[in-house]
């Protein structure tokens, strides 16, 4: 079946309200009135390529990665949109509010209760926060002080990920085990809870969710479920296997609004956790949802179980083929396109494989994700947009998702790839020889947004290529690199539990005894370094 035939009888986005998601629901509606603005300029103007973003000197991007949230989460749904559109017509009381909601979505996804959280990391953290205290408010205002409360979490090593910071942010302990039987050696009177990472382990490995609660359900331990980029099949799959708490993301693949979540299963847990969060104040006042977002996400679940999945992925399947065949003609190039099995819950779209012989293609996936990144228009594939992807993608291949396009614009991801890589430009490198040996100790200053810290770099020097240890504020961590003439880069990488520091240094050195340059934190930003040798 042809590509725009599939997406009419998809019918799920229109035309209209795929120019909406752009822009704000102030837009459409008049401030202090019930009356909505006419959208037809707002479509002009969508419709001629201007974006909201351009008045501020953003630049829009075309996305070709997914639902990531570096650069946007999900596209919303229209009946999204306009839910949370309706939503601020008039004001509620939010206990009143969030129980209505917490009902029906027990309702929609079989559990026993469900809330509107701002996120799955909200989820995760005013869920933890509502296990340790119990919804009690003398203990809500005790936090950060844990005395007297449950303040061990129990995670499967397979479940370490940067989002478990959430649960740990808490003050709680995090208790790492491989196995079952450490799992019973680790349970005991200060336990809280178990955190799992939802997937293919979590479902059938030998520490799985089922596995977990055989040992934890006679201890009446909870256990939380991070299923952030799933959507809801009925029944649960997480509840079913033992689960008491699951958190999703309503910015991924369920395309509610990218700052709101859920969080189900259990109704005097969830209770608890709606007791920690706003608006009543406390420790996780901070973690608000406002009544548009509420709405909004309940929207989406609805909508989840109205969707047609199956045309979903034919519809994307279909742009990827497009895409494929256009490059295809490219000599030295070949795609294939990766239909994620049945069992995968976690976005569960298709994606293209692009890659190639770099004796023909001269450029690294990184090369052209880069390429992509800076050009105009600006098109995210594979790690583009992350700043600085670490480590970048030195293989020649490149990985692209339709799933968030808007229509048409598959077309101008095959037409700026196969101009890329059917006339690659020639990128100038510098091989040159080293000019300075940096073995040995450096003292090196960092300077950050606001503060600056003395680390140390531990070098060994084999011809261009550089060892060593970079020895930081929170952790020691390897470091890699290379020399050519006076020019340095050197990586470094933290990466244990979860963490995630993730250095680059770029500069110039003097001399042999003194180097500095730019710095990349990658996600955290940018600064500026110097160093010193020791010896």
């Amino acid at each position: 079946m042809k590509r725009r035939a599939l997406i009419r009888k998809l019918g799920l986005v229109p035309l209209t309200g795929v120019f909406a998601q752009l822009l704000p629901s102030s837009v459409y509606a008049g401030w202090g009135t019930e009356k909505a603005v006419d959208k037809a300029d707002v479509l002009k103007k969508a419709a001629k390529g201007k974006s909201i973003y351009e008045k501020l000197g953003v630049r829009p991007v075309i996305n070709g990665r997914g639902t990531i949230t570096v650069i946007g989460g999900c596209r919303v749904l229209p009946e999204v949109e306009q839910a949370m559109q309706e939503a601020t017509l008039d004001y509620v009381e939010f206990d009143e509010l969030m129980d209505g909601v917490g009902q029906r979505l027990g309702e929609l996804t079989g559990a026993e209760f469900g809330l509107v959280s701002t996120g799955a990391t909200g989820a995760m953290m005013i869920g933890t926060t509502g296990i340790v205290t119990g919804g009690d408010p003398d203990k809500l205002w005790q936090l950060p002080n844990l005395d007297g409360m449950k303040d061990e979490v129990i995670i499967p090593r397979y479940s370490w990920t940067a989002y478990e910071s959430a649960v740990r942010g808490v003050g709680v302990r995090m208790i790492t085990v491989d196995n079952k039987e450490e799992l019973k050696a680790a349970l005991g009177p200060r336990t809280a809870m178990v955190l799992v990472l939802a997937g293919s382990k979590s479902m059938n490995g030998p520490l799985s969710i089922k596995e977990i609660a055989s040992v934890t359900k006679p201890l009446g331990v909870p256990i939380m479920v991070d299923a952030a980029a799933e959507g809801l099949p009925i029944p649960n799959p997480h509840i079913s296997q033992g689960a008491d708490l699951v958190a999703y993301s309503g910015g991924k693949y369920l395309g509610g609004p990218q700052c709101a979540g859920l969080l189900i299963g259990r109704k005097d847990l969830i209770k608890a956790a709606w007791v920690t969060s706003a608006p009543h104040h406390g420790f996780a006042r901070g973690y608000k949802v406002g009544r548009e977002e509420i709405m909004g996400m309940l929207t989406a679940v609805e909508m989840w179980m109205k969707r047609d999945h199956a045309k979903e992925r034919e519809t994307w399947t279909g742009t990827l083929e497009y895409i494929a065949d256009k490059l295809n003609k490219i000599p030295g190039l070949e795609t294939s396109i990766r239909q994620p099995p049945p069992e995968q819950l976690s976005n569960p779209s298709p994606s293209l494989n692009v890659k190639w012989d770099m004796e023909k293609i001269p450029l690294t996936g990184y090369d052209v994700e880069q390429i992509l990144w800076d050009g105009t228009p600006r098109v995210a594939v594979s790690g583009a947009g992350s700043f600085l992807p670490f480590p970048p993608n030195m293989e020649p291949n490149i990985r692209i998702n339709t799933s968030q396009l808007r229509e048409g614009e598959e077309k101008i991801i095959a037409d700026r790839v196969f101009e890329v890589l059917s006339n690659p430009p020639k990128i100038e490198r510098n091989l040159d020889a080293a000019s300075f040996d940096l073995s040995g100790e450096w003292d090196v200053a960092i300077e950050f947004a606001a503060t600056a810290s003395d680390q140390t770099f531990v070098i060994a020097q084999n011809g261009e290529d550089v060892k060593g240890t970079h020895y930081g504020s929170y952790a020691s961590r390897a470091l890699q690199g290379s020399v050519h003439g006076d020019e340095v880069l050197i990586r470094s990488s933290h990466t244990l539990d979860g963490v995630r520091l993730n250095f680059t240094f770029k500069g110039k050195i003097q001399n042999g005894q003194l180097m500095g340059g730019d710095v990349s934190f990658s996600e955290y930003g940018n600064g500026k370094w110097q160093a010193k040798r020791r010896y």
